[in-house]
């Protein structure tokens, strides 16, 4: 039987840890909160960020991160991705020698640039064979309530993905492996800044064919980014690329998309960050993401139209008539 840690109790790492328990591992989450930690121990639930779903009795839950990832086979770092390397920081002279650790976050680090898997290897001091990463259409509610879902796992050595993929492998939840670690993260990154665009002209009104532009176009962005960091192309057709921009896009489950939908109604930014919302990785990441790109001379418009008005005061209509209004050309 596997040990597992996982760090961070938010939506995602709480359903991920139920995955690996309900596939036969022994799971312990880390909450920074220690009322968190005795709500899933006490009542086997997560009510802050999965009410209603029961959780496995080989699922537990500790406020001590050293404790919590000794001894573990697998450690899943679920975070905020822009709070990654403090978090990390914290247990990485306690991590196992042999742990692989997983990352289940969908961003690009702020200042640095960083992949999430580049971050980690940084602060753990670990070879990219055993660094994993998990990404695909993984709507937490839905994967926690049992719903059929398939997700890649990519790692550089494939038998180490191949090891994560037995460990997490349900009867409702079928991963595939992959070895392009650089084209699963950039995916899982990007989509979460095109899922905000989408939600934008969800709120403003418009219909399908402006939603099924940005998408494709967002694709096309993504596939611009990944090409210049040596991704293969075809990772962007599958579960990691295409899967997961459309279910981030289209679910109102998305927190991204309804951060998006609330700016298209004419909510604005200081409202909005000033609500209590689960984190829409977008906001934060999306500058970064377009650092990333001007780094390697790549054209990301709406990615840099997002930016505009997260960080610039761009509103949505003038989003809209700049991106609409841009130089024709060949697809």
């Amino acid at each position: 039987m596997s040990r597992v840690a996982v760090l961070g109790t938010g939506s995602w790492g709480t359903a991920f840890g139920k995955v690996l328990a309900d596939a036969g591992a022994e799971v312990q989450l880390w909450a920074r909160r220690a009322e968190v930690a005795d709500a899933v121990n006490r009542s086997h639930e997560n009510p802050d960020y999965l009410p209603g779903i029961v959780l496995p009795h080989n699922l537990t839950a500790t406020d001590d991160a050293r404790a919590c990832v000794a001894g573990a086979d697998f450690v899943v770092l679920a975070v905020p991705s822009q709070s990654l390397r403090d978090n990390l920081a914290l247990v990485a002279d306690a991590l196992p020698r042999d742990s692989v650790l997983v990352s289940l976050m969908k961003g690009v680090e702020l200042g640095t640039t960083k992949r999430m898997s580049e971050v980690i290897r940084e602060v753990a001091d670990v070879p990219d064979e055993r660094v994993v990463v998990v990404s695909g259409p993984n709507l937490a509610k839905e994967i926690a309530s049992g719903q059929p879902a398939a997700s890649v796992v990519a790692c550089s050595d494939l038998a180490v993905a191949e090891r994560l993929q037995a460990a997490c492998l349900t009867r409702y939840f079928r991963p595939y492996t992959n070895n392009d670690v650089v084209g699963c993260e950039l995916g899982g990154a990007v989509k979460n800044v095109i899922a905000l665009a989408v939600g934008m002209a969800e709120g403003m009104g418009f219909g399908d064919n402006t939603k099924a532009s940005l998408i494709t176009r967002g694709l096309a962005e993504t596939a611009r980014l990944g090409a210049a960091l040596g991704a293969d192309p075809m990772t962007f057709s599958g579960l990691a690329g295409l899967g997961d921009l459309v279910a981030t896009c289209t679910s109102p489950l998305s927190r991204n998309r309804t951060f998006g939908e609330r700016l298209g109604r004419g909510q604005t930014m200081e409202e909005l960050l000033g609500q209590k919302m689960q984190t829409a990785e977008g906001v934060k990441s999306c500058e970064s993401i377009l650092g990333l790109a001007k780094k390697h001379d790549v054209d990301m418009p709406i990615t840099a139209h997002v930016v505009g008005l997260v960080h610039d005061g761009l509103t949505p209509a003038e989003m809209v008539r700049s991106l609409m209004g841009r130089d024709t050309k060949s697809e």
